[in-house]
């Protein structure tokens, strides 16, 4: 049995598995809880989670988001108000050079470069690229009647969805998928062992957008990338190639592991609730509600962090300035003040659209719009191809006594590896 009182929430491997127990706990005493290892204000609370991510006030800033207290901050914070040495030393915190770590204006400026490639022309094009996508992903194994859920389709899918929004050239589409699709070890953000959390995990993307940025600018061309490489900041300048490039390759290393962890758990309910697969396919209006009830209950963001710049308060808790604060979107999607017997899978919740899993507020995840459209694409398809899905046995357990391989991080929330059984369905 876990002590809740003393367990390290970053390290302890005990809590990988289902994490939500301790959420429980924490909110019960309190929706803001200062954790004992590290002093981190832990947040599973919905209200108090949304204050702190919307944040209208600027009180928070996002320097330390993707690592939180893993390297500490490599200065002792002093005062009321931090902003200075923030700034100061913000360069020496992992993935400075990412928008996700970055504050206004700086943030507003960065993500203006997004407006320019996630248009209502771009993702109508990139919708139709995901339904060839579907299909000639499930012809590499719908025939057989079983697969590796995670492996043959979420990741090799999601990461060629944004392959293809970005304009990766197809023919570096395998390259794309040999070398981020493998599981490298010690390359995770958030791993446990916080000896080898990665400063930066996304130096292969960098590099590779650079030199397509690079060429296009030399040598424009009608496509994507070139779009991308042209494209200016709303007051008329030119970015530098580089913002262009971290811009994308943030994008890129996002949405494909969220996306990902999101079609594996949308196939985990389908075995594990067979109701809920049965009533998908007697209507498939239902899909975008089963969606977004499958990010509420498995909100593939685990952890978020916001340091206080400004000494404040989180509804009635004081936050000195220096305060890391961690946002637990998995425990303010449960939080029982805002969701109705929240543990339950509920397709026809009254406040679905109430989720966090997205996050709120500027750091909003902009491709959160292209990750519901790869979820309905991906269920109408499979639902069409693949029937009678069931859980491996033999990999997962009987339906009493599962067993589920999590990702041992504490950033991000998704299964390792999904067994699955099925009925091939007819041919596309």
């Amino acid at each position: 049995m876990t002590d809740f009182d003393t367990v390290d929430y970053f390290t302890d491997p005990a809590l990988v598995p289902d994490p939500y127990p301790y959420y429980d706990y924490l909110r019960a005493k309190h929706p803001i809880v200062r954790e004992p290892n590290y002093g981190v204000l832990a947040v599973t609370g919905y209200e108090e989670a949304d204050k702190v991510l919307r944040d209208a006030d600027g009180n928070f800033s996002s320097c330390i988001a993707v690592g939180g207290p893993f390297p500490p901050l490599p200065f002792q914070p002093v005062g009321d108000d931090i902003t200075d040495q923030i700034a100061e030393h913000r360069t020496e915190l992992p993935m400075y050079e990412h928008m996700v770590t970055m504050d206004p204006p700086d943030h507003t400026h960065a993500r203006s470069l997004l407006s320019r490639l996630l248009t209502p022309a771009r993702l109508k094009e990139n919708e139709e690229f995901m339904w060839r996508l579907a299909d000639r992903q499930l012809d590499e194994f719908v025939a057989a009647g079983s697969a590796e859920f995670v492996a043959e389709y979420a990741k090799p899918f999601s990461l060629l969805v944004i392959a293809d929004l970005l304009g990766v050239p197809e023919e570096d589409h395998d390259e794309f998928r040999t070398v981020l699709g493998a599981d490298r070890p010690g390359a995770r953000i958030g791993a446990l062992d916080k000896e080898h959390v990665s400063a930066n995990p996304l130096e292969f993307l960098d590099e590779k957008f650079s030199a397509y940025i690079s060429d296009r600018r030399a040598d424009p061309r009608d496509d994507v990338l070139t779009q991308l490489a042209l494209a200016k900041y709303p007051d008329g300048s030119t970015p530098e190639v580089v913002d262009v490039v971290r811009t994308a390759t943030f994008v890129f290393g996002a949405g494909q592991e969220t996306t990902a962890k999101l079609l594996a758990a949308s196939l985990r309910v389908f075995g594990d609730q067979p109701e809920i697969q049965q009533a998908l396919r007697a209507d498939r209006s239902l899909i975008p509600a089963f969606v977004e009830e499958t990010l509420r209950l498995h909100a593939p963001v685990k952890s978020s962090f916001r340091l206080a710049k400004r000494t404040t308060t989180i509804g009635d808790t004081p936050v000195p300035a220096g305060s890391l604060v961690m946002v637990l979107p998995g425990a303010a999607n449960r939080d029982p003040e805002r969701f109705e017997n929240p543990h339950e899978f509920r397709i026809d919740r009254r406040n679905f659209r109430e989720h966090i899993a997205f996050g709120r507020g500027p750091h909003t995840c902009p491709g959160s719009p292209l990750a519901r459209v790869e979820g309905r694409v991906s269920l109408e398809r499979i639902l069409d191809r693949m029937l009678d899905i069931t859980i491996d046995e033999d990999k997962h357990g009987p339906a009493d006594a599962r067993r589920y391989n999590f990702e041992p991080t504490f950033i991000l929330r998704g299964l390792t590896d999904l067994h699955i059984r099925f009925t091939p369905g007819p041919a596309h």
